[in-house]
């Protein structure tokens, strides 16, 4: 099972770190990512981090203000995020995925374990 945290109201231009738990021995053995959506619009990819934490990928939109990592002893994942802007209000969800390969996907699809979302409010 995977706990998302984190959420909250911030203004444009400032920070929130969101987090989500992992409860389970497995948690080193699955790729992680973060995905949100929007009111009025479908779920999106947002980053997404391997295993072993070596690979790291980013929706367009995300690079250079987003910084996905994980922490394998304590089965956590991590979603750092600056330099907000309003469009990136949206619930964000964490998911998993079983996977021990060095690269990571981006498609929900592909992910079979899912956080109830924790939501993000940027004001400008």
């Amino acid at each position: 099972q995977l706990q998302a945290s984190g959420g909250g109201l911030e203004q444009a231009g400032g920070s929130l770190r969101l987090s989500c738990a992992a409860s389970g021995r497995t948690f080193s053995s699955h790729a992680m990512a973060w995905f949100r959506q929007a009111p009025g619009k479908e779920r999106e990819f947002v980053a997404a981090i391997n295993w072993s934490g070596t690979t790291t990928s980013y929706h367009d939109s995300v690079k250079g203000r987003f910084t996905i990592s994980r922490d394998n002893t304590n089965n956590t994942v991590s979603l750092q995020m600056k330099s907000l802007k309003p469009e990136d209000t949206a619930v964000y969800y964490c998911a998993a995925r079983f996977s021990k390969s060095l690269a990571v996907v981006g498609g929900e699809r592909y992910y079979s374990s899912w956080g109830q979302g924790t939501q993000v409010t940027v004001s400008s």
